[in-house]
């Protein structure tokens, strides 16, 4: 394959995973405000933060209000991680790559494009905030199911899934660490009822809630609900099935073209360091330290993958 068609593949999932969990991220952070009384922290703050979009934000924006943190990730085309940013860009990666997509995965990717244009064509308030956030993840499913549903099993999907997991993974580190790291006012917090609503609402974040309460009941706690988010390889967002499923499709591509990548090499150690480490020792060295050191990791892989199938984002 091309590696301006194994690009934009990638590239196509990736932007795709993006506004779905920038959504998810938007929406875990405005019902943590919701939880907050005291107006101990600027939860909406947090949540630029942890997209990363800090500088890019504060130099359009005065102040960390709902209405600007809202429409900043959700439709300002000018930051590039926004939803509709992010939609727009899958869209011209999927239109570049066209001939290697099913009929049915281009056609639900422009819809996407279209259903979310339309919506996002005006500032959203908090008060259609929810149905706007169910509507991005809704169409972002469309396309992914159309994916699963139609095409083959061969290198164009590994490349797909490898960009969906790569951007998954990701985020997932990322809104755990914007609970225990941003979020959390003060240590003395830790173990509050406050705290393990934060927590309940990162469940919900990455629709877990119901998965984490089969396993373990109404025993919930911090701890528990980490290793589920981390460790368990059942949870299809968790950092332990996503670092496998990257490894898994890497595995294929070396099958498939018969080279044996470094990135093969680098996705591999990865998924081994999750896979070894328990909750405990996590904890015990720190849970920030923990997610900091696999985001720069992903971040190796992801620059790695680029390079071994020489193709640019």
């Amino acid at each position: 394959m091309l590696g301006r068609t194994a690009g934009g593949l990638f590239w196509m999932f990736r932007y795709l995973e993006r506004a779905e969990n920038t959504a998810r991220l938007l929406e875990a952070g405005w019902h943590i405000a919701l939880t907050h009384s005291d107006g101990s922290t600027n939860e909406w703050e947090s949540i630029v933060r942890t997209a990363g979009q800090t500088v890019a934000f504060e130099a359009k924006h005065e102040e960390y209000s709902p209405q600007s943190v809202i429409n900043f990730l959700l439709r300002d085309l000018e930051n590039p991680s926004s939803v509709m940013a992010s939609v727009e860009l899958a869209r011209s990666n999927a239109r570049e790559v066209r001939t290697a997509l099913s009929g049915e995965v281009w056609e639900a990717t422009n819809e996407c494009w279209m259903a979310l244009k339309k919506a996002l064509a005006r500032p959203v308030s908090e008060r259609n905030l929810h149905e706007t956030l169910a509507l991005i993840r809704n169409r972002a499913s469309v396309v992914r199911g159309a994916l699963h549903g139609t095409m083959l099993r061969n290198d164009i999907f590994s490349f797909a899934r490898l960009g969906t997991f790569i951007e998954r993974s990701d985020s997932t580190a990322r809104i755990l660490d914007v609970k225990y790291y941003v979020l959390l006012p003060s240590a003395a917090f830790v173990g509050s009822s406050m705290d393990n609503v934060q927590w309940e609402v990162i469940l919900r974040s990455v629709s877990a809630e119901r998965s984490f309460s089969w396993l373990h009941g109404g025993a919930a706690s911090p701890q528990k609900i980490a290793e589920f988010l981390i460790l368990d390889e059942r949870m299809p967002r968790s950092l332990a099935f996503c670092s496998m499923k990257v490894a898994q499709y890497l595995r294929h591509l070396e099958n498939d073209y018969q080279v044996r990548h470094e990135s093969q090499v680098i996705a591999k150690c990865i998924a081994e360091r999750v896979q070894d480490t328990a909750i405990d020792t996590i904890f015990q060295q720190g849970l920030h330290e923990f997610l900091g050191d696999f985001l720069l990791e992903t971040v190796r892989l992801a620059n790695q993958i680029e390079k071994d199938f020489r193709f640019n984002g």
